[in-house]
């Protein structure tokens, strides 16, 4: 295999010299350099983080520990926070995404008001069934977007995404429905099929622009592609939003 630049192994060799546990690294440091993501003092959650590269580029992202900052990874292997690129800023939690509360996700954020980038490189365990990887691909990718935006948002009834927004009574402003800062954004992993355009659809809405890209870093027999979504709307534009689930209504069917 030739080593040239964009090649597997100058990705290998090179995330082995520079002291990152994997070469994905490569693909975060592209996403940091073309959407500048993550600036200091963000709070990134990283889901899927094993086995921790992109924890160790989301610090370094992070610039010095004095500009703050967060950096919380959950996988459902226990990963442990590198010790090269990685301070006190980076924590692990070994837990299921799929089945891990919302509000105890938020928890894990500075003064629990969420957070400013998610990062989601989750992948299902390859089946080969073309269809079937594709859709729990998306599945994975719709519970990121869930928990970005918020169930209330990707629901079909106005009445109840309305009635979820709505104030509890005491004259304060509703909380976000979602763990995404407004403004914020939220990168999500898919394998490439005929359908991914309609997972591009439902987030249109919800960011100010979204973006396809296959990272160089990528192996040339992956079909895995990133959709970078910046600028999660704000609560009032989210609350006019009339989407609803068609994605996953799709997934059912192909799984």
């Amino acid at each position: 295999m030739s080593g040239g630049a964009g090649s597997p192994d100058f990705f290998y060799r090179e995330a082995q010299r520079l002291g990152y546990v994997a070469r994905s690294a490569f693909k975060l440091l592209q996403m940091q350099k073309q959407y500048k993501l993550i600036t200091p003092g963000s709070s990134v959650l990283d889901l899927g983080c094993a086995p921790g590269a992109w924890l160790q580029v989301a610090c370094q992202s992070l610039g010095p520990i004095n500009n703050g900052g967060a950096v919380v990874g959950i996988d459902i292997k226990k990963v442990k926070v590198p010790s090269m690129h990685c301070d006190a800023r980076v924590q692990t939690v070994c837990a299921d995404v799929m089945n891990l509360p919302k509000e105890q996700i938020r928890a894990l954020s500075p003064k629990q008001k969420g957070f400013s980038v998610i990062l989601s490189d989750m992948c299902p365990l390859v089946s080969g069934i073309t269809t079937r990887d594709a859709a729990l691909s998306a599945e994975l990718g719709m519970r990121a977007l869930g928990l970005a935006v918020g169930e209330a948002v990707l629901v079909q009834s106005d009445d109840k995404v309305e009635e979820k927004f709505q104030s509890d009574g005491s004259g304060s402003v509703p909380k976000h429905p979602g763990i995404l800062l407004p403004g914020g954004h939220l990168v999500v992993k898919l394998l490439e099929s005929e359908d991914v355009k309609e997972f591009s659809q439902i987030c249109k809405p919800l960011f100010r622009k979204t973006s396809w890209l296959r990272p160089k870093a990528t192996r040339s027999c992956s079909r895995e592609i990133y959709l970078i979504c910046q600028g999660l709307s704000s609560l009032r534009v989210l609350q006019q939003l009339p989407l609803s689930l068609s994605l996953g209504l799709w997934i059912r069917r192909k799984i």
